[in-house]
């Protein structure tokens, strides 16, 4: 799947790009939802999808720890993403924001924050693999920020 960047933009005023997650945004040290933002989407966007994905996880597939959809395109403050859109399974199984919490001793592990402008809506509420694998080809932009956070 190319990377698709024009002016889709998201960021954070809780971390910089590769910059350090503090630790209220683990999920064993208070679990919350960094502050994120989206600028720049096309006109032609649907619905935005919001992606939080741990590649470094020792896991086949990374750990993903946030999914949400249904994102209005006009939404630039993701504050109340949990409460306002439909949020889906992250790999704990569960239905929410699920922090940072990689294994003691296993070093930096990148938090990529993935934003999805999309020519269609999103169905329910599938997986991250699921997402990919049906909507990759109505992706219009695509781009994200990462965090950095290591468990001491």
């Amino acid at each position: 799947m190319p990377l698709n960047i024009k002016d889709l933009k998201i960021s954070s005023t809780d971390f910089e790009p590769l910059g350090r997650l503090r630790d209220e945004h683990a999920g064993d040290k208070g679990n919350v939802l960094p502050k994120l933002t989206v600028s720049g989407v096309p006109a032609e966007a649907k619905e935005l999808a919001v992606i939080c994905h741990d590649p470094d996880a020792p896991l086949a597939n990374g750990f993903t720890h946030w999914t949400v959809y249904g994102i209005d395109p006009k939404t630039t403050d993701l504050s109340d993403a949990q409460e306002k859109f439909r949020v889906g399974p992250n790999g704990a199984g569960g239905m929410q924001y699920y922090g940072p919490q990689p294994p003691a001793g296993h070093g930096d592990h990148h938090y990529y924050f993935w934003v999805y402008a999309l020519d269609t809506n999103v169905e329910g509420t599938p997986t991250r693999e699921e997402f990919l694998e049906k909507y990759a080809g109505n992706i219009i932009e695509q781009n994200r920020i990462v965090g950095i956070y290591e468990n001491k």
